[in-house]
């Protein structure tokens, strides 16, 4: 049994709520299970001095947890001087999860910021944090089509993201942290719409896992990922 009561292939409770920052072009709170993540989506009219000329566009994100964002204070890294390691490796998995699924030309010579402020950790913070921020970059592309900014929305297809693991030697779908603390495999999945693979991370915390399991992971992902696919289009309809 797993500490939550779920079942092996059941999501926690997952809900999308969007335009809750007043000035972003676009936001969502995105919550799955005890795990909130605050995403914005800010329209830069500028984009990135190395795109210059090119006539195509951006999207790339930032990621922050709040100091009681878990169970002890933790320091801003802002005072650090500079973001750590994980944090640097999150920013840059969400930016590349929604370029995935854009056509940056329509975009224009212009810069798309998504904001990742986890409010409450509690595993699956960087999944959760994809599949809220593709919502908020939705709206933030509906907004400017809006204004007339651009014709035509640049999204090509939803992308979400979900974690696996095994726990307990069961194969497991989106672990909170009290299995993700203890799971022998940790694996987090990028997936389209359509059902195209993204970015697979897949960690053995203890023994290595064989072929087997991880196609077990990945069926119990895709099954995961469809049906936050679902709840996306439900938040926008």
């Amino acid at each position: 049994m797993r500490p939550s009561k779920r079942a092996p292939d059941e999501l926690r409770p997952v809900t999308l709520e969007r335009g809750v920052a007043r000035y972003a072009e676009g936001s969502c709170l995105v919550s799955f299970g005890d795990t909130k993540v605050l995403c914005t989506a800010s329209l830069e009219e500028r984009g990135p001095q190395w795109l210059r000329g090119t006539g195509k566009g951006w999207v790339t994100a930032e990621y922050a947890m709040l100091p009681r964002a878990t169970h002890e204070r933790t320091r801003r890294e802002i005072t650090a001087g500079r973001p750590s390691g994980r944090t640097q490796e999150i920013q840059r998995l969400i930016g590349r999860s929604l370029r995935a699924v854009c056509n940056l030309p329509a975009i224009g010579e212009r810069q798309i910021v998504i904001d990742c402020d986890v409010l409450q950790a509690d595993g699956g913070t960087r999944t959760a944090a994809i599949t809220g921020a593709w919502v908020a970059l939705h709206d933030c592309f509906q907004w400017m089509q809006g204004r007339s900014i651009i014709s035509v929305n640049p999204l090509r297809e939803h992308v979400a993201a979900v974690s696996c693991g095994i726990h307990q030697g069961t194969p497991v779908l989106d672990l909170d942290y009290a299995e993700d603390s203890v799971a022998e495999t940790d694996a987090n999945f990028v997936i389209t719409g359509s059902g195209g693979l993204v970015e697979v991370q897949g960690t053995a915390e203890g023994k290595p896992f064989s072929e087997d399991e991880f196609l077990t992971l990945l069926r119990l992902a895709k099954a995961g990922v469809a049906r936050l696919v679902e709840l996306q289009r439900a938040a926008i309809a």
